[in-house]
């Protein structure tokens, strides 16, 4: 019943898998677009590597955006802006003038006659309209400083006629010829009418801002966006021959006339069945490669949505950056990736999940393959590069590599494809840059991932492995014994850890806490015991349990203390399922006739699964068993250990550890030459 179960459940953990891998597969594969992607590559000044290519329908040839920008250029130093003409505005100011002048003789101390009055009005009337006849100018802010060639638009009534502005009177000049009128007609006008016809003279043509800026608008719209056409059947270029500036804007041309018109008539169905074909395949080698390699991580839901959150978060990042005018992909920080996952796993699965991340970000991107390259190139800095996040001189200096490695990957791309160090995208760098500086959020993503994700950093371990910390504190004044043995431990496991290429400080620090659960009975274990035996006088069951339950209830005080899962493997592991051998053997000497019940003298388990698990249990048991030994020598120390490492071989609780048999012999060679040390073991010298 239980084998069914474990088989039931074994199922199901796939099909949960399985679900995640291809919701994440279904998630990205909406972002891609429907239309048929275009299948040529090609650069300025490179080899054109396909077969002869020939147009396979008519296509207008584009004007790269200098031409376009010289272009309206010359529209804009030539266009004439538009100035309107107030036809009723001299009316209204030649009768201004008169109901001025008529107020003014009556205020006057000596009053004109009618005769005298009208022939100043008449004077006057004639010097307005032969100024407003000619035209007040008055130019725009913009205009202000044109010369008197400059050329006007002057719209008059339906009509619209061309002058330069020299043709008109500008307010000052207009002021001017009043006051030249009046010096010419000093007799006949007093200086107060004078005035008056000063106050009358404005300006009668102004800027017209609406009507200019429609008809730039209309006028730079007008510019043809092509110079010239290719006709179907006519090639483009041939295979072997260099992409001129010239094949290289009808190239452009025809990827523009496929993507809007041709790739657009194209099955979207059809297109989106490829691009989620090809998701499926890239995400499938990847399972691949964590089944054969990785296999913990299908066994822990938690691990896979760790490494597949990456491929859906980026590729969204991707997708939103592209839709963006201001930014470039290249401020996208994908050596985050690496960078994070290599913390937590190994340098292999943190560069294959990068690979994997770029490639589908690369279908999201017009970038091409100079994006992949550079992205690929900056993967593999980052794995080589990445430092220990607890030091952070190191950490920075790897964020230095990485952006490095974009920049010079950068520069070298396009000197191949320009040929120019004046052509590079040095904006481009810029983002680069800023990349590099967004690349430092890996170091808070670490602890944000441990804590989601349950895994365990090396800035947790070093947090855990202070001495201060209240538990450790606690084991070391009520099992002083306990604590001695846990630190000599630690130096045995770190040390063999070492050799076989495990986690150091994971296995230090799970021997620091191995064994908390003795806390509770410290007097019942006999590295605490200072005369007096609690257990003489009791049965061998109840010691036997007593001994046992420094394992499950070390379990509960490690999970009250917040401890990583990790750590608390550590407690539960490190005696597997072996019996309590003193009690047991004891209890079958006092009992010879009684059925012993053998799950009341066996430890719960379960079995190491780790590498750094199964040294624990082994520098566990050899320090402990080394403690019996009363001045041994060096054959003593060398036998316990080999007797130690077969007895746990045989009992099979090395059977799901990932320590090989070249392994088993550098921990052994390492604990015998560190308990010699420990016991201060004299060289033998032959008689």
């Amino acid at each position: 019943m239980n084998q069914r179960f474990e088989t039931v459940y074994w199922r199901f953990k796939q099909l949960v898998n399985i679900g995640t891998v291809a919701a994440v597969a279904l998630l990205i594969s909406l972002l891609y677009p429907n239309n048929v992607k275009f299948k040529y590559e090609f650069q300025r000044g490179q080899v054109w590597k396909y077969d002869d290519l020939v147009a396979p329908f008519d296509f207008a040839i584009k004007k790269t955006e200098k031409e376009l920008q010289g272009d309206k250029t010359l529209i804009m130093r030539d266009f004439s802006p538009y100035y309107a003409l107030d036809n009723e505005l001299a009316s209204a100011k030649y009768k201004d003038f008169e109901a001025a002048l008529t107020a003014w003789n009556l205020d006057a101390a000596s009053q004109l006659t009618n005769a005298e009055l009208n022939k100043i009005g008449e004077i006057g009337r004639k010097l307005l309209d032969r100024v407003y006849s000619t035209g007040v100018l008055q130019l725009a802010p913009d205009h202000a400083n044109a010369d008197e060639k400059f050329v006007v638009n002057i719209v008059k009534g339906n009509t619209t006629f061309k002058r330069t502005i020299s043709s008109f009177y500008k307010p000052d000049k207009a002021i001017a010829a009043v006051d030249d009128f009046a010096k010419r007609n000093q007799n006949t006008l007093p200086n107060a009418v004078v005035a008056l016809l000063k106050t009358a003279v404005v300006p009668n043509i102004t800027f017209d801002e609406a009507r200019t800026k429609a008809m730039l608008d209309d006028a730079l719209s007008s510019v043809s966006p092509s110079r010239g056409l290719v006709s179907q059947g006519e090639l483009i270029v041939q295979k072997g021959n260099l992409v001129t500036d010239e094949v290289y804007e009808k190239l452009e041309s025809f990827k523009t006339k496929f993507e809007s018109d041709i790739s657009s008539q194209k099955s979207g169905v059809v297109v989106y069945f490829g691009y989620l074909l090809l998701t499926v395949l890239i995400l499938g080698a990847f399972i691949m490669y964590v089944n054969s390699y990785r296999r913990e991580i299908l066994s822990n839901w938690y691990y896979l949505a760790f490494v597949m959150v990456w491929m859906l978060a980026f590729s969204y990042l991707t997708f939103l950056v592209e839709r963006t005018e201001v930014l470039s992909v290249y401020v996208i920080p994908f050596c985050v990736v690496p960078v994070v996952v290599r913390h937590f796993f190994t340098y292999r699965l943190a560069f294959f999940t990068h690979v994997v991340v770029v490639l589908i970000a690369g279908f999201l991107t017009a970038e091409g393959h100079q994006f992949l390259f550079t992205q690929i190139v900056a993967g593999v800095v980052a794995v080589l590069a990445v430092a220990d996040a607890r030091d952070w001189t190191r950490f920075f200096k790897s964020v230095l590599a990485i952006l490095a490695a974009y920049s010079l990957s950068h520069v070298g791309m396009s000197l191949i494809e320009e040929g120019s160090f004046a052509a590079i995208d040095w904006k481009a760098l810029g983002w680069i840059g800023f990349n590099g500086f967004l690349t430092l959020l890996a170091f808070p993503l670490i602890p944000l991932t441990e804590r989601v994700f349950g895994f365990t950093s090396a800035i947790s371990l070093v947090e855990l492995s202070d001495m201060n910390r209240p538990l450790l504190r606690e084991l070391a004044m009520k099992a002083p014994g306990t604590f001695q043995h846990s630190l000599q431990v630690g130096n045995l496991a770190e040390a063999a850890a070492n050799e076989v290429g495990a986690e150091p400080l994971l296995v230090r620090v799970g021997a620091l806490y191995h064994d908390i659960g003795k806390i509770l009975r410290p007097e019942f274990f006999v590295e605490n015991q200072s005369g007096t035996n609690p257990h003489e006088g009791m049965g061998r069951i109840e010691s036997a349990r007593i001994i046992i339950e420094h394992v499950t209830e070390g379990e509960k005080m490690a999970k009250k203390y917040g401890l990583p899962p990790a750590i608390l493997r550590f407690i539960t592991t490190h005696h597997g399922t072996t019996r309590v051998e003193y009690f047991y053997k004891n209890y079958l000497q006092e009992n010879p006739d009684t059925p012993v019940d053998m799950a009341k003298f066996t430890y719960p388990g379960p079995l190491p699964s780790t590498k750094e698990e199964a040294i624990l249990m082994l520098a566990d048991s050899v320090e402990a068993t080394s403690r019996s030994l009363k001045s041994p020598t060096g054959q003593d120390i060398d036998n316990l250990v080999e007797k130690t490492f077969k007895g746990k071989i045989e009992q099979g609780q090395l059977n799901q550890s990932q320590l090989t048999l070249g392994d088993l012999e550098l921990c052994r060679t390492v604990f015998q030459k560190m308990l010699r040390s420990i016991h201060h073991v004299r060289i033998e010298y032959p008689e």
